[in-house]
């Protein structure tokens, strides 16, 4: 089943996740690689848009459900591919040949909240949804490589005060912590806030790819270092 879908406005590209609380497993993170790929691949497309098709949820990160199953079922290989996926993920999104901007309508916790910081550009309502880390209730501690991601975006007294306490924060406090670039009052303003932010940029996309790899490095080198050993020794649960 489809967990993630790609549409278009003219050259403005469109990966809307589907599946309601859009939890990341190793189908979503296959389907999202697939499809950043092939926006990648066609040449006519000048930015890239990600949101989603629920009312309430952009992500609420990783499916721990599957997580904790396939960890007891002893299938140990889907958990490091997930991970691994998901490392790629952000490798090819810190370094695309696009703008990439969030369009933030919902709920967004944990990996979901890495996949956000992983854009160029995140745009939120302000009447519904909050972000939150809740791994510290569910004594998950973060692969390494991720809070560097996380730190690209977000300044790190806010993040340190959310990975502690695990509390809900808004989009309008967040918005103060310039972690988001524009807030909406509905998911209407924020659907066409977003795509018209989207269509200004007309640039040509390898500039963009080599700003991005530059200004990334730090977060690149730490994904491809710190990383690996972790994801291999399963090291991800106390």
């Amino acid at each position: 089943m489809p967990l993630l879908s790609l549409s278009n406005d003219g050259k403005v590209a469109i990966i809307s996740m589907e599946n309601g609380k859009n939890a990341n497993n190793l189908a979503f993170a296959q389907q999202l690689l697939a499809l950043l790929n092939q926006v990648t691949d066609d040449k006519t497309y000048k930015a890239l848009i990600l949101t989603s098709s629920d009312e309430k949820n952009w992500s609420q990160g990783i499916d721990v459900s599957w997580l904790m199953g396939s960890i007891q079922r002893g299938n140990r290989d889907d958990v490091k591919a997930f991970l691994s996926t998901m490392d790629e993920i952000y490798r090819v999104m810190l370094q695309y040949p696009m703008p990439i901007i969030a369009a933030i309508n919902g709920h967004t916790f944990g990996n979901g909240v890495v996949i956000a910081a992983a854009c160029d550009f995140r745009f939120m309502r302000s009447d519904r949804g909050y972000v939150c880390f809740p791994e510290v209730d569910m004594s998950i501690p973060f692969v390494p490589g991720l809070i560097d991601v996380i730190l690209k975006a977000m300044p790190q007294h806010t993040f340190n005060d959310m990975i502690l306490t695990g509390r809900r924060v808004t989009a309008n406090e967040l918005a103060d912590a310039k972690f988001i670039d524009r807030t909406f009052e509905s998911v209407e303003a924020l659907q066409d806030g977003t795509l018209e932010f989207a269509r200004t940029f007309k640039k040509g996309r390898a500039i963009f790819a080599e700003h991005k790899k530059r200004l990334h490095k730090p977060v690149l080198n730490a994904l491809a270092v710190k990383n690996p050993p972790v994801i291999e020794a399963l090291d991800i649960l106390l």
